[in-house]
């Protein structure tokens, strides 16, 4: 079994962007296995990842992090290896010289790659609501959708609106009852 060898350094790969002039994502990573670059506008990396599917995780990451998905440096593989994707990975954010903003400990990686939490984004007025001891937890999951539904909106109007994306976003309505964002 040849092992993949011919994989890129992240300058040698070409920046695509994050969101064509047709208002879609780089469509041809859908069900492709590999690793991505994400930066901002600036070109400056935010974010290194693999991915069983490329375009799906571009996609959750944009919508986590719309303000930094702008760019995009993508190497693909043919057969699923976790060490090739992790070795580059590494390879890449070694390259960089430091460590992505993306790719830092704690909350900086985990609004990459774990749903929105809705919680920590509540107005002052939605916290005393949610926190009101007269409220049931029937009360609470209304206040969490409510703010979701506001959370969602936002990111539509960022990404719709301001950057032009044309796709359909859907998120999981179960997870709104939670207080979490996540697609579809």
């Amino acid at each position: 079994m040849a092992l993949e060898t011919n994989l890129s350094s992240l300058t040698a790969l070409e920046y695509i962007p994050y969101i064509d002039d047709r208002g879609q994502l780089p469509e041809q990573f859908q069900g492709k296995i590999g690793v991505y670059a994400i930066f901002n506008q600036e070109k400056v990396l935010q974010f290194v990842g693999y991915s069983r599917d490329v375009y799906l995780s571009l996609k959750q990451h944009l919508v986590r992090q719309p303000q930094q998905c702008y760019w995009v440096k993508v190497q693909t593989i043919e057969r699923p290896s976790r060490t090739i994707l992790e070795n580059t990975e590494n390879a890449w954010i070694a390259e960089n010289g430091s460590v992505p903003w993306g790719n830092g400990n704690g909350d900086q990686k985990e609004k990459w790659t774990h749903p929105i939490d809705v919680k920590v984004v509540m107005t002052p007025e939605e916290q005393v609501n949610y926190q009101n001891p007269a409220n049931d937890e029937l009360a609470q999951i209304k206040i969490l959708k409510n703010v979701a539904r506001r959370v969602e909106a936002e990111i539509s109007t960022q990404l719709l609106e301001v950057r032009g994306l044309q796709m359909q976003i859907r998120f999981n309505p179960k997870l709104k009852e939670e207080g979490l964002l996540d697609l579809k």
